[in-house]
């Protein structure tokens, strides 16, 4: 059984991107894709901290964008739309939440060490420059976010919370 989260986290990372699009211009995509991808990632860590967490991903599958769509009013073309299939409404959930809340995301990235995943560099969430923030302007929005960040928030906070208490 795969334990890869690759599928998912791309899947994320382009629905966050396609909902909260970054100014015109490539430099402006990168940044803004760097950050999406750091917090999707992070966001799938937490929620499928196994490798049989990640198997069971893979056998019942993520569930898709649908219900997440609805929520932003999206209206995707549904051309060669196969990968949102592979979007997970609870990492972009927590994706938008550590967007939107720095201190949040750096709690979470203290979590991730307990997972069985290998810690990355997540600078561009956690510290992001001045280029990183003009460039994620509306990805990184609170009042954007919170329809997203909403959903399932509370899970988030609530196994953050566990984690710390557990902590000596």
């Amino acid at each position: 059984m795969p334990t890869d989260l690759t599928p998912v986290i791309a899947a994320c990372t382009r629905w966050l991107l396609d909902a909260y699009p970054p100014p015109p211009g490539a430099l402006n995509y990168a940044l803004a894709e760097a950050q999406a991808l750091q917090a999707t990632t992070l966001a799938a860590h937490l929620r499928y901290p196994t490798g049989l967490d990640v198997q069971l991903l893979h056998l019942c599958g993520p569930g898709g964008a649908d219900r997440l769509d609805w929520l932003t009013g999206c209206d995707p073309d549904r051309d060669g739309t196969a990968w949102r299939t592979w979007v997970d409404e609870t990492v972009v959930s927590w994706a938008a939440c550590l967007l939107a809340d720095r201190a949040l995301a750096i709690r979470a990235h203290r979590t991730r060490a307990a997972t069985d995943h290998h810690s990355a560099g997540l600078q561009r969430l956690i510290d992001p420059g001045t280029h990183d923030t003009e460039a994620s302007v509306v990805l990184r929005h609170p009042d954007l976010l919170e329809p997203i960040a909403t959903l399932h928030r509370p899970q988030l906070i609530e196994l953050l919370h566990a984690e710390a208490a557990g902590t000596p």
